[in-house]
């Protein structure tokens, strides 16, 4: 009989744990996609230009396991909040503490289970996506790569277990000690918003200096260090709760002062629900101004990366393509890329020396890279390799490895043809768009390395802006998928953190709607109350997250040329998703509050 009624206030319910469930799928099927990914044994090991991707992707799955932590234990007061009246009445109704305990142990625990076992499911079809998306943008083949992991369920399902396990057991135990009256009457208990004004006004200006000296040590964590970035995350978290704590409230005083405002409509009302609620809000939006950051840093940095890719490539690499042996490469290939700089130097070599033509230097200099406080390009005529040797170590770069052991001299040109041995080339190739050639450029570096197979060894791989392009995408691309999947996954948690307080507080919120509709409120009036208010709980932390994010990229000025190029894309794509839980909260907020009176 107990678990008929329950499964019944769970049917009642179901809309507000379709978004419970939803959240925990979504966390659990993106822990599963990024072990997945690092735990693949044998696709890491058949596939080394992504076997730096490993790491990356294990130390995204330790910030989700924190993340996860946090979001399942606000995830878990609001399916308490849902539930307490329901195992009020049951006590009520004569059903012993244990059953009840036992009950909503059972009731955690299978949810928190289908909701992994569906979300691993959902990872599986992720983990497909994001491969294809990863070898796509890493330009590989790949081999013995399964979507299915069973190591990566095991560790998945292991660790929402014991999640689950805990917050089950804290379910149980927490229900069971308090007094059934104050299970009946815990949303009805109003938390106090009046402060003195001296105490509100200390807040307002220590939260505001607490977060000037974070966003001072983010700008200044070169120069600092590892210190910097502990006191920024401290003042920074200290800064966000007094901001809330005191400044939402002085900024909702303000407005209800004003006569204009406060008398229009049920703007009043509104106000007066902001402030009555603030101070049980405070930490909840603190907490979602911190993570929204975090989330919408690390898609930023994580697109961040992929613009850096052919950013660093052009910067270490001074030409396009090399073909050492020129004279065994397919020119057409050559021709057919459009080159914009096609030149052939001419070298003879003994066994010691390498001699070049030095006016063919002269004639078209050398392009070099020189290193001062960051790289730097230029170009070394012939004289100037001649009379210098740590520039001719910029030619000795582009030859061959068994090249590279020899003497470099560079010699008149009347000299150069009086020398017997054979005469080879050293071909340099520069075209319009690196990125839109690359394709055929591979190709014709695979055949270059064919015709000369040291080139393939060890250190000497990486001559190529090819191969050095391949170096950063292969590092850059692991860090902008994590960086990509963390911040949907924390936006997902972080909304439904956010709307999960709002919903738990909805059912005492009935009483005052159900007043204003008896002494004659319009309906539209009521759900635009409803949407300013929550618009004002989802667009504080936002602001103040998006104000942390650009403060904080100040960080990646040492790993990012330009922090904030394109940082457009992952702001829209944050303001279209919180949007939507924007609406869904909505949604969900009024069939509550407003459910009965549209029937009436």
């Amino acid at each position: 009989m107990l678990l008929k009624l329950s499964l019944t206030g769970l049917k009642g319910r179901w809309r507000d744990y379709a978004v419970l469930f939803s959240g925990l799928m979504i966390a659990a099927g993106i822990f599963y996609m990024f072990q997945s990914m690092a735990s693949n044994d044998d696709f890491l090991s058949s596939n080394s230009p992504v076997a730096m991707t490993a790491i990356i992707f294990q130390l995204g799955s330790v910030l989700l396991a924190i993340i996860t932590l946090v979001y399942i234990l606000y995830a878990n007061s609001f399916l308490m909040s849902m539930r307490q009246k329901d195992y009020a009445m049951f006590m009520m109704l004569g059903a012993k503490q244990r059953k009840i305990a036992l009950l909503i142990f059972i009731e955690t625990f299978i949810i928190g289970l289908l909701a992994t076992i569906l979300g691993s499911a959902i990872g599986v079809g992720l983990s497909s996506i994001v491969s294809k998306l990863l070898t796509n943008q890493l330009d590989i083949q790949v081999t013995n790569f399964s979507v299915f992991s069973s190591k990566a369920l095991l560790i998945t399902l292991v660790f929402f277990t014991i999640l689950f396990l805990l917050a089950a057991t804290i379910n149980a135990s927490s229900i069971v000690k308090k007094p059934i009256l104050s299970l009946l009457k815990a949303n009805e208990t109003p938390t106090a918003s009046r402060r003195r004004p001296v105490i509100l006004s200390l807040e307002a200006v220590g939260g505001i200096v607490l977060l000037g000296i974070g966003y001072y040590m983010m700008d200044n964590i070169a120069k600092i260090g590892l210190l910097a970035l502990i006191i920024a995350l401290i003042t920074i978290v200290l800064g966000s709760y007094f901001v809330f704590h005191s400044v939402m409230i002085f900024v909702l005083n303000l407005l209800k002062r004003s006569d204009n405002l406060r008398l229009k409509k049920l703007n009043n009302f509104t106000l007066s629900q902001l402030s009555f609620r603030i101070q049980d809000y405070t930490k909840m939006l603190s907490m979602v101004s911190i993570i929204f950051a975090l989330a919408l840093g690390a898609l930023t940095v994580g697109l961040g990366f992929h613009n850096e890719i052919p950013k660093m490539t052009e910067q270490t690499s001074t030409y396009d393509l090399l073909l050492n042996n020129a004279q065994d490469a397919d020119q057409k290939q050559v021709e057919n890329l459009n080159p914009t700089l096609d030149v052939s130097y001419q070298l003879k070599e003994d066994k010691n020396t390498i001699y070049f033509n030095q006016e063919q230097f002269d004639e078209e200099p050398l392009n070099a890279i020189y290193y001062d406080t960051t790289p730097k390009k230029t170009t070394y005529s012939g004289k100037e390799l001649a009379n210098d040797e740590a520039k001719m170590d910029s030619l000795r770069t582009l030859l061959l490895p068994e090249q590279q052991e020899k003497e470099l001299s560079m010699v008149p040109e009347d000299k150069f043809r009086s020398l017997s041995q054979q005469t080879s080339s050293l071909q340099v190739v520069q075209v319009k768009d690196f990125m839109a050639q690359k394709d055929r450029i591979q190709k014709i570096v695979t055949e270059n390395i064919k015709q000369n197979p040291s080139l393939a060894q060890g250190q000497f791989a990486m001559n190529q802006k090819y191969d050095i392009y391949n170096l950063y995408n292969e590092t850059f691309s692991g860090l902008e998928f994590m960086g990509f999947f963390l911040g949907i996954a924390f936006l997902t948690m972080l909304a439904s953190c956010l709307m999960f307080k709002i919903l738990s507080g909805a059912a005492s919120d009935v009483v005052r709607y159900d007043m204003l509709n008896k002494i004659g409120t319009r309906m539209s009036l009521l759900k635009k109350s409803i949407r300013k208010e929550i618009a004002v709980l989802f667009l504080a932390p936002g602001i103040l997250g998006a104000i942390h994010v650009l403060f904080g990229l100040k960080m990646f000025t040492s790993l990012l040329t330009e922090p904030y190029a394109g940082i457009w894309l992952p702001f829209l794509i944050f303001f279209v998703l919180y949007l939507l839980y924007y609406f869904l909260t909505i949604w969900l907020y009024t069939d509550i509050v407003l459910k009965k009176k549209e029937s009436s």
